[in-house]
């Protein structure tokens, strides 16, 4: 597809998870005496604050293992895999959350289940053999072509429609506006034809400009210069000024970074469109892959690699070399004690906001990584009446509002009726203070936050509040990393993902600088690579 019409949604893969306390609230639709109650949760916040102060009690349990993994997101997950592949089952993985996933977790009601956080994946680029593998052993891949290219199970596919658009106060197919003036259609155009270039353009290293993961991208510094601005400067110094091309990239970025134009990095806003290279199927066209648990069908996967071999809701508050080992002291949220698990080397897949806690000196560094927060509102509504040509698809989006529209989760239900429609609502709180609006997240009310959601959908759908029935707000405080301009080829990444001593490793998707599955799911696989290749060495 070039036309950028079928350019979908990237989301946020890994950090911490669902959990939380429950704050119920009802109320009476204004139309309808039904209750419409309203649900919120999110990370488990309040105990990983607990690092700052560590007042938590001594051991009174050991655990002596070979391996241990800090963090069940994508990147943990996918370490214990590689783990497993290497004939090595003397593992232990600790994770914060009473559940794994991270961020490829999810909810459910009596209707449907529903994301609470990354909810597809892309179709891989061919030369990503190693996801190519897995997505093989779980059927998502069901066997190869004749042209040796990848059979997806088309159940697993978006089904049609798959996007739309409400522009000018009705829906239309795709995201990119329809009926532009010829300015808007002219840099509409170029910009699409600037990206097809980089996305098949390669570098004196042979290697592409852009690619995924980032790590096999070319170095030529012509390219990575672009991370030194932000998007809108490099938009502007290519005389790309139309508002309805601005507006639709600016979606394009919070999407997938949580930042807008503004703030975020040109090298990343380019690979947004550029590092996906749609050759792992004959047609060349772009496709999602999507399930109603969103990514969690993937962290489902994986899990089985864990299984008895994790410990849930265990928060890691203390690591210390100690000679030949690592100790390190985790406190057990449901027992209500401390652990302690000398290992002879550990994999940290926690997000760089936790480490610092962990070891000294890092708070320095952890604060060059930027963190955007994020607001999941899933709605169980008894109807959404659109009377308009363009029927409810998969990703739904509307033009000029706060958030970044919704997705149908019941989209790839077999099922010719729903008794109740779900639908998932995404924002991103996009700004030059992420600390600040971050503040604002915790603090927030459930007032706040339902009118916020209802505001929103409104403009397309103005019965949305006396349609709906129910609604799950989940609030990530650190829903993902966000590349300013900067990062990606700064030193910040480079210096946090050293190993201290040969016993430490470090693995997480804001190491790659753009929080994605298959960047969260490479981490876990080269770190293991990494970490057993020293054991060789040091045996």
């Amino acid at each position: 597809m070039k036309n950028g019409e079928n350019y979908s949604r990237r989301r946020f893969i890994r950090n911490l998870g669902l959990v939380a306390a429950m704050l119920p609230m009802l109320q009476y639709c204004k139309n309808e005496a039904v209750k419409l109650i309203l649900r919120i949760s999110g990370t488990n916040h309040i105990l990983g604050h607990r690092l700052w102060i560590k007042d938590f009690p001594e051991p009174v349990e050991k655990i002596a293992i070979k391996y241990l993994i800090v963090g069940g997101g994508v990147t943990g997950l996918s370490a214990a895999r590689q783990f497993r592949k290497n004939g090595i089952d003397d593992f232990l993985l600790l994770e914060l959350e009473h559940h794994l996933g991270g961020n490829a977790s999810n909810g459910e009601n009596k209707y449907s289940k529903f994301p609470l956080g990354a909810h597809y994946l892309p179709l891989p680029n061919f030369n990503d053999k190693k996801l190519l593998q897995f997505l093989e052993e779980e059927n998502i891949i069901t066997g190869y072509d004749t042209a040796g290219l990848p059979v997806f199970d088309e159940t697993q596919l978006t089904f049609s429609p798959q996007e739309r658009l409400f522009y000018n106060n009705s829906w239309q197919e795709g995201l990119v506006p329809k009926n532009l003036n010829q300015a808007e259609h002219n840099d509409f155009d170029t910009f699409f034809k600037k990206m097809d270039g980089y996305m098949s353009a390669k570098g004196t290293d042979a290697k592409f400009l852009f690619d995924i993961p980032i790590q096999m991208s070319s170095s030529d510094a012509v390219i990575r210069d672009f991370d030194k601005i932000s998007m809108k400067e490099w938009l502007l110094q290519n005389r790309l000024v139309s508002e309805t091309l601005h507006s639709y990239i600016d979606y394009c970025c919070r999407d997938d970074f949580g930042l807008g134009i503004d703030y975020v990095s040109a090298w990343a806003g380019i690979h947004y469109f550029a590092g996906r290279k749609h050759d792992s199927t004959s047609d060349k066209k772009e496709n999602v892959l999507t399930w109603p648990e969103g990514n969690a069908r993937l962290a489902n996967h994986l899990k089985k690699y864990v299984q008895g071999k994790n410990l849930p809701g265990h928060l890691v508050y203390d690591v210390k070399i100690a000679g030949d080992a690592v100790a390190v002291k985790a406190f057990d949220n449901v027992g209500k004690k401390s652990i302690l698990v000398v290992a002879e080397k550990v994999l940290m897949a926690s997000p760089q906001f936790v480490n610092q806690y962990l070891f000294e000196g890092r708070k320095p560094l952890a604060s060059k990584f930027h963190y955007a927060p994020w607001l999941l509102a899933t709605l169980t509504v008894r109807d959404l009446v659109d009377n308009q040509s363009h029927p409810l698809s998969w990703d739904n989006v509307i033009h000029g509002s706060k958030g970044l529209g919704y997705v149908y989760d019941q989209h790839q239900s077999l099922a010719q009726t729903e008794v109740r429609k779900v639908i998932t609502y995404y924002y991103c709180f996009s700004g030059p203070d992420l600390r600040k609006l971050r503040k604002e997240v915790y603090s927030g009310t459930n007032e706040k936050w339902k009118k916020l959601v209802f505001d929103d959908l409104k403009i397309a759908h103005p019965d949305i509040e006396d349609q709906t029935e129910h609604i799950d707000i989940h609030l990530l405080g650190h829903g993902m990393i966000s590349p300013i301009p900067g990062f990606i080829f700064g030193d910040a990444k480079a210096q946090a993902a050293k190993p201290i001593g040969n016993r430490v490793f470090f693995a997480h998707s804001d190491l790659s600088g753009i929080s994605i599955f298959e960047e969260a799911f490479h981490q876990g696989i080269n770190v293991v690579n990494q970490m057993t290749h020293a054991a060789t060495l040091d045996s």
